[in-house]
């Protein structure tokens, strides 16, 4: 049987987006049967990546680095027993596929018999003709040809991933993570952007509850929570007490905005990053155990020092503890605090989150984004997480400068330079919102399969939506935000 990687494994192993393999399969380039792609396939369609065959012990320090160089080494590799227990399964493959290597060498000789006795019995013509087929089948199996020598580098370097990180597929909603280093199932999904659902992460709710269909898990942490022994027996655990040991199969709730509860988080103020004269990036650090539940695109009240204010996340839930937030100068009594004195570690309690503009989870069409000044912040928000969870068949960010400007221009830029399928176009005022609202939709004729996002002025979007209604966008693939 051929071996077969999952897509999001082979994006790893290839070094391209996953949306990109999916893209190669709709349009048939590549082949793929439910999510899995066979080893000759992925041979065949990328000849020209290279994996050495250095041993599997030897190659986790250069995975480690590729995958994981964001990791600090004490994070990349998992718990001893975790890693014990990978380290085990796969020598249990090794020994089996030893095993059957001895069996096919026994086979082998048992054909260069037969063919002797078929050779004995049917005189010179036969006998010379199982010589050529004796010789034919020696040179073949002496050759090693250059695709066996790419499939052995290419199962090494697949089986030293698996030691550093295994994967997790979660139903009936098809999202699909890893879990890196000592990461709990649950922290790693949040950490790829995915929002299972959960309540204290620490073992006591209950909340985080998933079922195991397949695959091996492993408890790494102690729980309050009492499961009942029927629950057990059907596979349940807690994903915060748990990770995984091999790739794994769960049943999972993903939560959506109306799944959220309401907070009230102490945070500290890690910095105060002016991006230009009218407008300044504040980042927060939340409690070790008390990070933020939202989604893309919501919005939080912050309150410091007796005077508060509400603010869209610009950061992606995937960034566990951190919260960055866009604050534009003006005659608030928050945003004068955050100009006139706010400072590192100095604490901002952070309420919410609310708003529905989120993320469509279930979707796989192409996506277009438009923010208009500094709706920028839930935009950014949004677009940070689409790219963790590489839904999107293609991106199309607009960013619509009227008072502001286009404040961080750089990174939008080197999203375009580093994704094959994200677009970046700077828009300035010119004639009003129609004028604007026509620039951007010049470029779709067709919207009838496309999700729009878009964070603006009331006018702008109003003519913004029209002109998509007119283009076949449904109602359901229009997501917006009006700003005040």
């Amino acid at each position: 049987m051929s071996h077969t990687f999952s897509l999001s494994r082979v994006a790893r192993l290839v070094g391209v987006p996953r949306s990109t393999l999916q893209r190669m399969v709709k349009e048939g380039r590549l082949t793929a049967q439910n999510g899995e792609v066979e080893m000759e396939e992925l041979l065949r369609v990328f000849p020209d990546v290279k994996w050495e065959d250095d041993g599997e012990y030897a190659r986790v320090e250069e995975i480690k680095k590729k995958a994981f160089a964001k990791r600090i080494f004490e994070r990349a590799l998992p718990d001893k027993e975790v890693l014990a227990d990978r380290l085990f399964d796969l020598t249990h493959e090794y020994a089996t596929a030893k095993g059957l290597l001895a069996h096919y060498e026994q086979l082998f000789e048992w054909v260069m018999h037969k063919l002797d006795d078929v050779a004995e019995a049917g005189g010179a013509p036969a006998a010379q003709a199982v010589a050529d087929c004796k010789l034919w089948l020696r040179q073949q199996l002496a050759a090693a040809p250059r695709e066996a020598e790419r499939a052995r580098g290419l199962l090494a370097e697949e089986r030293a991933m698996r030691i550093v990180s295994v994967q997790v597929k979660v139903l009936p909603s098809g999202h699909e993570f890893f879990v890196e280093g000592s990461d709990t199932i649950l922290e790693a999904a949040l950490r790829a952007g995915i929002p299972l659902n959960y309540g204290c992460s620490n073992g006591n709710c209950g909340e985080c509850r998933a079922r195991l269909v397949a695959g091996e898990v492993k408890k790494v942490h102690p729980h309050d929570y009492v499961l009942k022994e029927a629950d057990k027996a059907q596979g349940a655990f807690l994903m915060c007490s748990y990770t995984a040991v091999s790739d794994i199969v769960i049943e999972a709730a993903v939560a959506g905005a109306q799944d959220i509860p309401h907070q009230v988080i102490a945070t500290r103020v890690k910095a105060v990053e002016l991006l230009d004269e009218r407008l300044a990036a504040l980042h927060l650090t939340t409690p070790r155990s008390q990070r933020l539940r939202f989604l893309a695109g919501q919005r939080v009240r912050l309150k410091a020092d007796g005077v508060e204010g509400e603010y869209y996340l610009a950061s992606c839930p995937c960034e566990d503890r951190h919260l960055e937030l866009h604050v534009r100068r003006d005659n608030r009594p928050f945003a004068r605090r955050v100009f006139d004195g706010l400072r590192k570690e100095d604490p901002v309690t952070v309420e919410g989150p609310e708003g529905s503009l989120v993320i469509n989870l279930d979707s796989r069409r192409p996506v277009i984004f438009v923010a208009w000044d500094d709706g920028f912040a839930p935009i950014k928000s949004l677009v940070q997480h689409a790219m963790s969870l590489e839904l999107a068949e293609h991106m199309h960010l607009y960013w619509v400068a009227a008072d502001l400007g286009h404040y961080q221009d750089n990174l939008c830029r080197s999203w375009a330079d580093a994704l094959d399928n994200f677009t970046y176009v700077p828009l300035w005022v010119d004639g009003g919102a129609p004028e604007v609202a026509a620039r951007i939709l010049d470029d779709h004729p067709d919207l009838s399969h496309t999700d729009l996002y878009a964070a603006g002025p009331a006018q702008f979007l109003q003519h913004l939506r029209d002109g998509a209604m007119a283009r076949g966008l449904s109602p359901r693939g229009w997501h917006a935000e009006v700003l005040a």
